[in-house]
């Protein structure tokens, strides 16, 4: 008995060492979130000014016809992934792999159908180790990255599709919600037919082009992909430590649940102990009487 209560204790010592480590991690996490929620809204303003000049320019242009505006028969598709380079994010990249292995799945029959670019380890090494065609990888990542962190990536995903490389980029990540909610999400970057206004829809400024509307376009329409990147980039990595905060806060909980459950069992073991040894004591003085 005195060996289960001292397997006990230590058993509480070490769920209580790791409520520490877990408790830290999501104060941690907590102090990071704010930062990366406050750096992607501070991006937004930039890409929806970007997007209104460059639907400016494709709405109020005759005859412009950029590969990056036109859609073309589907022989093959890229897809952009974001995912994490640590754990300890619940199902973070789980979610977001599993929804873009079963899209995979669906839409095409061979490798030969599909490139992909991986942003983070853990989507890396998942999709390696079953061997998907990766053509590019970022890894290690800041949890506030900058533009030039990502540009390469970003850079050759979308030339690979001016150039005809493939005939749709799709970009992958987990859209941030709250805390507690991150959605897998899969959007379709490439090309950008979206960008075209309603036809009832006003256009909000006039602008004047140097040296052409189809020069601007040629120069803007890969910034602004480039930019809707980095946006779900930054959207991940806050959703990323949102899933850590509140991972680590569900560990530093049930820590605490063990840590109950286990004094409980301590001190029944205990008292079990004690009631034992006054029946010893008790039937050795009636056996001397």
């Amino acid at each position: 008995m005195a060996r289960s209560m001292r397997d006990i204790k230590r058993q509480i010592k070490s769920v209580q060492n790791t409520k520490q480590i877990t408790k830290a991690m999501e104060m941690v996490a907590a102090s990071k979130l704010r930062k990366a929620q406050e750096k992607a809204e501070a991006a937004r303003p930039y890409s929806q000014k970007l997007k209104e000049v460059v639907t400016s320019i494709a709405t109020g242009t005759q005859g412009i016809q950029h590969p990056m505006l036109v859609s073309r028969p589907v022989k093959r598709t890229g897809y952009l992934i974001v995912t994490s380079d640590r754990g300890l994010a619940g199902g973070y990249n789980a979610n977001i792999l599993r929804k873009v292995t079963m899209l995979i799945a669906e839409r095409h029959k061979s490798k030969d159908e599909y490139d992909l670019f991986v942003i983070g380890r853990k989507g890396r090494d998942f999709l390696r180790r079953r061997e998907y065609p990766i053509v590019e990888e970022v890894t290690e990542l800041s949890d506030a990255p900058k533009f030039a962190d990502i540009k390469s990536i970003a850079y050759s995903a979308v030339q690979q599709f001016e150039s005809g490389g493939f005939d749709e980029l799709y970009i992958c990540y987990n859209r941030f919600v709250n805390a507690i909610t991150q959605v897998p999400t899969v959007d379709r970057l490439l090309p950008m037919d979206q960008v075209a206004a309603p036809e009832h829809q006003e256009v909000k400024a006039s602008y004047e082009y140097e040296p052409s509307p189809e020069g601007v376009l040629e120069v803007l329409l890969p910034k602004y992909a480039e930019t809707l990147i980095y946006s779900a980039i930054l959207d991940g990595k806050a959703s990323e430590l949102g899933a850590k905060m509140t991972a680590m806060g569900s560990a530093t909980k049930n820590a605490s649940k063990m840590i109950g459950e286990l004094t409980l069992t301590y001190n029944r073991a205990r008292q079990a102990a004690i009631t034992q040894e006054i029946t010893e004591i008790v039937a050795g003085a009636n056996a001397q009487s």
